[in-house]
């Protein structure tokens, strides 16, 4: 099985969302260093249930909220979804550094990111 890794927000002004998270959750951030604005949230410790997210700025056709299911190939799980009736509809991309990633919606129109860890991904 696959599960939940990673999930995103989006905001029409993302600092003022890291300052809401922080203030009411308690969670850390900080920018991520890459090639797009983009903020890690780490919402506990790693030794409790749960997992960490980012936040990022408004994007046309992404929701609020993006989960992200782990794989051990995007390639293939792009192939999955499209033969089960989902559409992809950001094809495979390199975050440098992290892994690969594409963004699909399922049959009912929910937005999901897939994602592959690859440290040397560029």
């Amino acid at each position: 099985m696959h599960r939940v890794i990673h999930f995103e927000l989006t905001a029409h002004d993302p600092e003022r969302a890291v300052k809401f998270y922080e203030e009411v959750f308690g969670w850390k951030t900080q920018r991520w260093g890459g090639p797009q604005t983009y903020w890690l949230m780490t919402t506990g410790p790693a030794d409790q249930p749960g997992i960490n997210g980012g936040i990022m700025g408004q994007v046309e056709g992404f929701p609020g909220t993006v989960n992200t299911i782990g794989v051990p190939s995007v390639d293939d799980f792009v192939e999955k979804v499209t033969r089960a009736g989902g559409i992809v509809v950001r094809p495979k991309m390199a975050i440098p550094g992290v892994g690969y990633q594409a963004y699909c919606l399922d049959t009912e129109g929910n937005l999901f990111g897939i994602h592959q860890s690859d440290p040397s991904a560029k």
